[in-house]
């Protein structure tokens, strides 16, 4: 589905968050059920990655001795921060010569002397070897709620094509040549919207909190609001759940990903085959909203794929089986219906058999009682006068995608559900 949508953006200065004040000195490594006054370590942000080449209109790259910045919202606040490095998906070694936390400035800046090195096992740098992962120790860093991080990672060689998420809907930049993830005026060569090996940020909350992670495609991930200005449905989400001053209730993860189908891969791993490894081992997850089975049902009408035609019995048999293995971990799971699609602007995403395959997994969602509850995106966001089309004030204008005030949308019945 991305393959065929334009996305036009408008670039967005966010003011530094001046209140995010970081300790100097740096802790060492603390277990996953060490407590503080009651907290544990929880997910505070994620973004799910995949192998280069695997994505519609690939835009991963290779790096060659650079630093990349990225800047990340944060969602649950905490007193420590640490983050997770995936090569998962790597083609080979990766070598991350230093890694830096701060607070971000305007653009690739930061805010001064904000810049606290990372390490891992004590030490500042790390090869993660490919298909593995690295946690960084945490450091003291007292990070509010709804604020923002900016994550620098320099990489001492000539890399293969990275790891990467491609549509993080936010700025990173990509340095010259050298080791800049302490430098305040960043010296960018390249920007791009994609996340690069950066899979979770992770806090140690003051109290105990949990995290909700959505699980869907580009309908959840936010593919189409506004570039960086943290109008996704999880953002928005955490700023009517979180106070900015106060502590934390709910930490919200995107696990997301634009075209990402239930039963098929593209665009990544299909839901069913990374939902253990991107939902069910994120820390201190205790509530999944998924959303997934969209694209299964026009991906053989758009793409002209036959043999890759999915039903709707299908498709509800992948939902039962995510909401089954997430049952057997404790967790609390939502089910989100299917958006209507009848103004899309692209040839075959609407058709009869297509409307009735929606129709089909909406029903069952709806009345099921397998879910623990429902979110109905679709009644959220449809239009009154035609329930096969999304309302023109929450449709970016393909029809298929909300807009900024679409997942405000889609945020507030999150949020009525949660209640």
């Amino acid at each position: 589905m991305d393959k065929l949508i334009t996305w036009s953006r408008r670039y967005v200065l966010a003011a530094a968050a001046s209140i995010l004040m970081v300790a100097a000195s740096c802790g060492p490594a603390i277990a996953q059920t060490n407590e503080l006054g009651g907290a544990r370590w929880v997910a505070t942000w994620s973004v799910p990655l995949m192998a280069p080449g695997t994505s519609l209109g690939d835009s991963s790259v290779a790096f060659d001795h650079q630093t990349v910045r990225q800047i990340v919202p944060i969602s649950a606040g905490g007193s420590r921060v640490r983050v997770r490095l995936s090569n998962e998906y790597g083609q080979a070694p990766l070598v991350v010569g230093t890694a830096s936390v701060a607070v971000p400035a305007a653009g690739a800046s930061i805010v001064p002397n904000s810049a606290r090195a990372l390490s891992f096992q004590g030490q500042a740098s790390i090869v993660i070897p490919q298909g593995s992962v690295a946690v960084s120790d945490p450091i003291q860093m007292h990070l509010p709620s709804n604020s923002r991080l900016a994550i620098s990672l320099y990489v001492a060689q000539n890399t293969e094509l990275a790891a990467y998420h491609p549509n993080g809907n936010q700025t990173a930049y990509i340095s010259t040549p050298g080791d800049f993830s302490a430098a305040v005026d960043f010296p960018t060569q390249l920007t791009t919207r994609s996340r690069y090996w950066l899979s979770f940020v992770e806090v140690l909350p003051s109290h105990r909190v949990g995290a909700l992670a959505l699980f869907g495609d580009s309908i959840s991930e936010g593919s189409t609001t506004t570039q960086d200005a943290n109008l996704r449905v999880s953002d928005v989400l955490s700023r009517m759940i979180n106070p900015t001053f106060g502590p934390a209730r709910l930490a919200i993860i995107n696990q997301s990903t634009g075209c990402a189908r239930l039963l098929w891969d593209v665009c990544g791993p299909s839901g069913v085959s990374r939902f253990e490894r991107e939902v069910l081992n994120a820390t201190g997850v205790t509530q999944i909203l998924i959303e997934l089975g969209y694209v299964d049902i026009i991906y053989s009408t758009v793409f002209g794929a036959p043999a890759e035609t999915t039903s709707a019995d299908q498709i509800i048999a992948g939902l039962r089986q995510l909401i089954r293995r997430a049952k057997l971990r404790g967790l609390r799971v939502y089910g989100a219906t299917l958006l209507p699609n009848g103004s899309s602007i692209f040839e075959n995403v609407y058709t009869p058999e297509n409307e009735a395959k929606r129709q089909a997994v909406n029903h069952w969602i709806r009345t099921t009682r397998e879910f623990d509850a429902v979110v109905d995106y679709d009644l959220a966001l449809r239009d009154p006068a035609d329930p096969t089309r999304m309302l023109p004030a929450y449709d970016t204008g393909d029809g298929l995608h909300p807009n900024d005030a679409g997942h405000a949308a889609l945020a507030r019945a999150i949020a009525h559900t949660l209640r």
